[in-house]
């Protein structure tokens, strides 16, 4: 559970909800899968991915689970290189606050 010092973000602007789409979009971009296709798969509409790639909509993790499967990735290998994407802006994010407090002295 989050203390008050470290809370969840709740936002899709969030970065780390940005990196989430942009994995969903480049797992099916990857495939060479439209919109139209991967809804297919999924039994759902364009519309549906068009909204969970630009952040409209939220997927639950059995979603996610379908999504990637419909994709030929497993979950947990897509799961696996979200948090490295996550990792990697959180560092660097860290960088580039450290080195604008020092240019702020």
């Amino acid at each position: 559970m989050p203390t008050p010092g470290n809370r969840m973000p709740q936002s899709t602007h969030h970065q780390h909800y940005q990196a989430f789409l942009g994995l969903l979009r480049s797992l099916r971009e990857t495939c060479g899968l439209t919109q139209v296709a991967l809804a297919d798969r999924i039994g759902n509409t364009q519309t549906f991915v068009s909204k969970v790639e630009r952040g409209e909509r939220r997927l639950d993790v059995v979603e996610f689970a379908e999504w990637c499967e419909a994709l030929g990735y497993s979950p947990e290998s897509a799961f696996e290189e979200f948090l490295a994407k996550r990792k990697a802006r959180s560092t660097r994010s860290r960088k580039l606050a450290a080195t604008s407090g020092r240019a702020k002295q």
